[in-house]
């Protein structure tokens, strides 16, 4: 799929479940989540914001995507309230067969080397979005830490055809 195509399927309002793994292979946290995906500059970019919990208190992010035409590749810069802090992660990837991947890295202490975070976006049907997302450590281990299973929530207009 081309760059257009990804982001007019990615517009609308979202609803689903967030998965929180914090050790591999045991999970932390179930919660609802509820995204809102929106065109940016005509759609050449799309703002993707959320609201949920993790482990009962509040939890708020914001990405933006964009797709770059001279390298081909997808690109993503989030924050979030609870995993990022006081940092940006910065990713970029390809398209895949169901969506499209970015990795990036992120700063973990001073004088320790970064981890990576490779974040899948894969479209299951028009109406279901999976989000995974991975810690990848230095070793060039992955294990998945964060995964949002959203439904598109019907528009009114869509919601009458």
């Amino acid at each position: 799929m081309t760059q257009p195509q990804h982001f007019d399927k990615l517009i609308g309002a979202w609803r689903g479940i967030c998965n929180t793994w914090f050790e591999p292979g045991q999970l932390a946290d179930t919660s609802q989540v509820s995204g809102n995906i929106t065109a940016v500059f005509d759609g050449q970019f799309v703002r993707h914001t959320y609201d949920g919990t993790l482990r009962g208190e509040p939890r708020q992010g914001e990405e933006m995507l964009a797709f770059n035409s001279v390298t081909q590749l997808f690109q993503s810069s989030w924050i979030d309230s609870f995993h990022m802090r006081d940092a940006i992660l910065f990713s970029q990837g390809p398209s895949t067969a169901q969506g499209f991947a970015v990795h990036g890295a992120y700063d973990v202490a001073q004088n320790l080397p970064q981890w990576g975070w490779k974040t899948e976006y894969r479209f299951a049907n028009n109406d279901e979005l999976i989000i995974t997302a991975y810690n990848v450590s230095p070793e060039g281990e992955e294990a998945k830490a964060v995964e949002t299973h959203y439904h598109r929530v019907p528009s009114p207009t869509t919601a009458i055809r």
